[in-house]
C-alpha cells in the first residue's frame, strides 16, 4: 500500500481509564470513534485506581477496535496506519493499547505511529477548526494535568508551565469527595456550584499575581477540607455542611480554580506573543472556565478554540494529529515503548 493510496487511520487510546478506538480518514473526519468508559469500576473509589483500569483495557480493547471498524464500515484491510497513544498515562494501562497497536502495524504490514496524549487533546481544537490554527498557545487542563504550551506548528510544542502538584481536574476530584457530591468530581462540583455563591469563601489563588507560568492547587484542597471540617488542634467548630453550605464551598472552590486558570492563559499570550489560544482536556468542559475564556480572550483580542465537548475527555479520536506525523513520514519502530511521564520538549 502506497503512502498517498492510505485513506484511513486506526487509532487506539488507552492511556488512563478509557478504553478508545476511532478510525479517521486523510481530510481529518471521524469516521468511528467508540471509548469504553471505566466509570463504574473506579466510582467507589473517587479517582482512578491503575491495576483496575490496565485489567479492564485487555478485557475490552478488542471489542473497542472491533466496534470502531464497523461503526466506520470497513475492515482490517481497508486500514493504512495504527496510531496508539504511548504518553503520557498509566504504564500499565498505556502497554495494553501499545501492545495491540504493534500487533495490528505488524500483522497488516503497515505503519505504527506513535501519539502523544497531551498534544492529541490541542489538536483537537484544530480539528474542530477544520483549518490550521497554528502558532498557538496551547492548554491541556484535565485529571492528570495542567499544562500551557507554545505550540509553533501541529507538531512542534513546548512545554512553557505546568502544576507543581496536583492537576485542575484532580483538585475538582478531591474536592468532589470532601463535599460527598459524586464522582467524577467536575461535572458534579460544577452541578452544585450553580446553586451557591462563588464569593462566599476567600479561597486561595496560588500564583495568580505572579508572572511565573506554574500552578498549584495542593493549598486550594487543603483550604477546602479545613472549610469544610474544621482546622486540625483548632477548637473552633466548622459551620454545619448544609446544602447551602456544600454549594458556597463548591462554587468559592470552581471560582478560584478558573481565576488561575483564565490568568495563567492570558499571561501565556502576552508572554510568547501569541493571538491564538487552544483548550482542551476533561476540565475544558466546565462551562464557567469556557465562558471566562472566551471573555478573556475576547478583550485581549485573541482567538479562542476549545475542543468540542465530545472531545474533551479522552478519546481516539483525537489522535487524527497522527496524520501530521504520516505526511511527513515519521513512523516508529516496533520497539517502540511506553513513556508515562511527561516529555518537556519535543521537535519534528
Amino acid at each position: 500500500m502506497s503512502a498517498d493510496s492510505v485513506k484511513f487511520i486506526l487509532a487506539i487510546e488507552s492511556s488512563c481509564d478509557e478504553t478508545a478506538a476511532a478510525v479517521i480518514d486523510r481530510d481529518l473526519n471521524v469516521r468511528s470513534s467508540v471509548v469504553a468508559s471505566q466509570y463504574e469500576l473506579h466510582r467507589d473509589f473517587g479517582g482512578v485506581v491503575p491495576e483496575i483500569a490496565s485489567r479492564a483495557h485487555v478485557r475490552r480493547i478488542l471489542p473497542v477496535i472491533d466496534g470502531a471498524l464497523k461503526d466506520a464500515g470497513l475492515t482490517l484491510s481497508d486500514i493504512g496506519a495504527i496510531a496508539v497513544a504511548t504518553q503520557p498515562g498509566l504504564v500499565g494501562s498505556l502497554l495494553v493499547g501499545l501492545t495491540a497497536a504493534k500487533t495490528l502495524a505488524l500483522v497488516l504490514d503497515v505503519p505504527l505511529i506513535a501519539v502523544n496524549h497531551i498534544e492529541a487533546h490541542i489538536y483537537a481544537c484544530r480539528m474542530a477548526a477544520g483549518r490550521d490554527i497554528f502558532p498557538a498557545i496551547g492548554f491541556v487542563v484535565s485529571g492528570g494535568h495542567t499544562n500551557l504550551y507554545d505550540c509553533t506548528s501541529p507538531v512542534d510544542f513546548e512545554l512553557i508551565g505546568s502544576t507543581i502538584d496536583d492537576a485542575a481536574g484532580e483538585a475538582f476530584d478531591k474536592v468532589a469527595q470532601i463535599l460527598d457530591v459524586g464522582f467524577p468530581g467536575g461535572p458534579a462540583i460544577q452541578r452544585v456550584a450553580e446553586q451557591g455563591d462563588p464569593k462566599a469563601i476567600r479561597f486561595p489563588r496560588t500564583f495568580l499575581k505572579e508572572d511565573r507560568l506554574e500552578f498549584s492547587f495542593s493549598g486550594l484542597k487543603t483550604a477546602v477540607l479545613y472549610t469544610a471540617t474544621g482546622v486540625p488542634g483548632s477548637h473552633e467548630k466548622p459551620l454545619p455542611l448544609t446544602e447551602k453550605r456544600v454549594a458556597d464551598i463548591a462554587a468559592s472552590f470552581q471560582a478560584a480554580v478558573v481565576d488561575v486558570l483564565v490568568a495563567k492563559c492570558r499571561q501565556a499570550l502576552e508572554q510568547r506573543g501569541r493571538k491564538v489560544l487552544c483548550v482542551g482536556g476533561g476540565v475544558a468542559a466546565n462551562a464557567l472556565l469556557r465562558d471566562r475564556l472566551e471573555k478573556m480572550t475576547r478583550r485581549y483580542g485573541a482567538e479562542l478554540h476549545i475542543a468540542p465537548m465530545a472531545l474533551c475527555t479522552d478519546n481516539a479520536a483525537m489522535a487524527a494529529i497522527a496524520w501530521e506525523s504520516f505526511c511527513r513520514g515519521h513512523f516508529a519502530e516496533l520497539d517502540l515503548d511506553v513513556t508515562p511521564g511527561l516529555v518537556r520538549h519535543r521537535k519534528q
